[in-house]
């Protein structure tokens, strides 16, 4: 196989969760562009179908599904959904998550268990469920962690984020050394500040820390993530597994 050729998805069948926004809408192009039949899941319909018209617009075969991750009775059945319309999932891309800047003393029991619901919870769920109809075939599951998983944020306190984004990241090198006898690799990126309407980067309380402070003086854009799950979905990266792949810009060089 060509060195080009090992990132061909042509043929394969790609799950987004989060899928109809932000980076999540950029990860679903990244996978469509490379050949990827892509399912777009997220708690809205509508949006996830504007997504996929926009795929479909551009050649793509795509699918919108509803589905509430944090709810574990939901993830079958939007499972089942996709390989019906597309067929046997090869790739799962875990990006759905939320985040609550509230400093510890101010967090709510409410507010801690709705963002470990999500981001932990949530990713555990599709992880444990497509895991099992991985077993027999293989499969590419891809978590979206976060530098916030090592790093303390500034100048925002988010400890509920920050723990559930270590969690993910921990739980992706679990699952990377249990289930690579079944050919299913498992691996995370850990994106830094991304330029999206939740993060808003160029606010002045903000900048000074989440972009002057980065030595690439920018914040990324959702779309220079795309390449990087392009990469770990598929066989050029198929020696790797239970890795964490920072793309920061160098903020935790300092």
């Amino acid at each position: 196989m060509s060195v080009m050729a090992s990132f061909d998805l042509t043929g394969r069948v790609a799950v987004v969760t989060g899928g109809n926004g932000g980076i999540g809408e950029a990860l679903a192009h990244a996978l469509a562009e490379a050949g990827a039949a892509v399912a777009v899941v997220a708690r809205r319909i509508e949006p996830s179908e504007k997504v996929v018209a926009d795929l479909a617009a551009a050649g793509h075969r795509g699918l919108a599904v509803a589905a509430d991750i944090a709810d574990v009775d939901a993830i079958e059945p939007m499972l089942d959904a996709v390989e019906t319309e597309l067929g046997p999932i090869n790739i799962f891309v875990n990006n759905a998550g939320i985040c609550e800047h509230r400093p510890a003393l101010d967090v709510t029991p409410e507010g801690w268990r709705q963002v470990f619901d999500v981001n932990v919870h949530g990713l555990w769920n599709c992880c444990q469920a497509v895991g099992r109809r991985m077993q027999n075939r293989g499969g590419n599951i891809i978590n979206v962690g976060s530098i916030s998983a090592e790093i303390v944020n500034r100048p925002q306190m988010q400890p509920a984020y920050n723990a559930s984004k270590a969690a993910v990241h921990q739980l992706t090198k679990s699952l990377a050394a249990e289930w690579a006898p079944y050919n299913i690799r498992v691996n995370a990126i850990a994106p830094g500040y991304v330029a999206t309407q939740m993060a808003p980067v160029n606010e002045p309380r903000f900048k000074q820390r989440w972009i002057d402070d980065v030595p690439m003086q920018r914040a990324a854009t959702p779309a220079e993530l795309g390449p990087s799950i392009v990469y770990l979905a598929s066989d050029a990266s198929s020696f790797m597994t239970g890795s964490i792949l920072k793309i920061d810009g160098g903020y935790t060089l300092w």
